[in-house]
């Protein structure tokens, strides 16, 4: 690892130059955070529950500044990596805008606020889980899973999963099985969907000593590991049409969301991506032989997204319609 760049980067995220409002909320890393509210909002709209319009939007307010604070804690601690790769140099810390220790502060403060919010605005359950997920994210995932095991983010990928049972158990105060199945659809949804990114990112992975498995394992193994679990996503997501979750509609649009899964992942696996080491660029623009993955790792955001849209549509029509 090239001490120069460590000492620069050390130099860039504790600098902490005088940070805008904007920096703050990149600090909760957005574009996360919005899948997470759009899965916890279906888990609560799924919920067999009349929820009370203020205290259900509080409670997704919870779960979105949980996820924001969990990231920022996870910008807090890994901003020595950071500012070795290209893909994440640029976020607050690393780039000096937001000082490490103001990054600690603000994760630790909008932790707690999240989880107090929850507790006063649903339940003690639905709290605790929030406050469990949080932890999971900030501390075993990021501080444990990320540097010490390939698989971190297959373990790690449970924090980002659970925020459908969070919003389930904010409206009834309970957790049954067909929460635990979104949370199912997300958990096995996550491989695949990181993998293809690590994919045609490895030299970044490579050069901040993150062991991620196209790195410890090699391109070939990872395809392999992609197209498996893209496989296991398409099963586990037709499942909620089984158990009365999710409904015909539901049903027809897993199946072409899972084949089309499959399919981008069929083409990763007859790829090349990840053998030729040195992207160094920006997030989507890759070599000719990694856009398979490129191509995967777009889609999966729209397959989950598109999943979840289904049946919250589902559960709000049919709620409109016992009106």
């Amino acid at each position: 690892m090239n001490t120069a760049s460590i000492t620069q980067g050390h130099e860039a995220f504790t600098s902490g130059s005088a940070a805008r409002p904007s920096d703050y909320f990149n600090l909760m890393k957005p574009r996360v955070m919005s899948l997470v509210v759009f899965t916890a909002l279906t888990g609560l709209i799924c919920a067999p529950a009349d929820v009370n319009f203020v205290l259900g939007a509080a409670s997704i307010l919870a779960i979105a500044a949980g996820a924001g604070a969990a990231g920022a804690l996870n910008m807090w601690y890994d901003s020595d990596i950071d500012a070795m790769m290209s893909r994440t140099r640029a976020r607050p810390v690393p780039a000096g805008r937001v000082k490490r220790n103001d990054a600690l502060a603000f994760g630790l403060i909008t932790s707690l606020f999240s989880v107090l919010l929850m507790a006063l605005a649903a339940n003690y359950l639905a709290a605790a889980l929030l406050a469990f997920t949080i932890a999971f994210y900030a501390f075993f995932y990021t501080m444990v899973l990320k540097r010490n095991t390939d698989q971190n983010i297959v373990i790690g990928g449970l924090s980002g999963a659970l925020p459908p049972a969070v919003a389930w158990a904010a409206a009834t105060g309970d957790v049954p099985f067909n929460a635990w199945l979104l949370v199912a659809v997300i958990f096995v949804w996550t491989p695949a969907h990181f993998w293809a990114l690590a994919l045609y990112q490895s030299s970044d992975y490579e050069r901040a000593g993150v062991p991620m498995l196209p790195v410890t394992q090699g391109a070939k193994s990872a395809r392999a590991h992609i197209f498996s679990y893209a496989v296991l996503t398409a099963i586990v997501g037709v499942a909620p049409a089984f158990t009365g979750l999710g409904g015909i509609v539901y049903a027809g649009a897993a199946l072409i969301l899972g084949s089309a899964f499959i399919y981008f992942a069929w083409r990763v696996l007859k790829s090349r991506a990840g053998d030729a080491v040195g992207h160094d660029g920006a997030l989507y623009d890759v070599k000719v032989q990694a856009r398979p993955a490129r191509d995967l790792f777009a889609f999966s955001i729209l397959y989950l997204f598109a999943l979840f849209a289904v049946l919250l549509s589902e559960h709000l029509i049919a709620g409109i319609m016992a009106i």
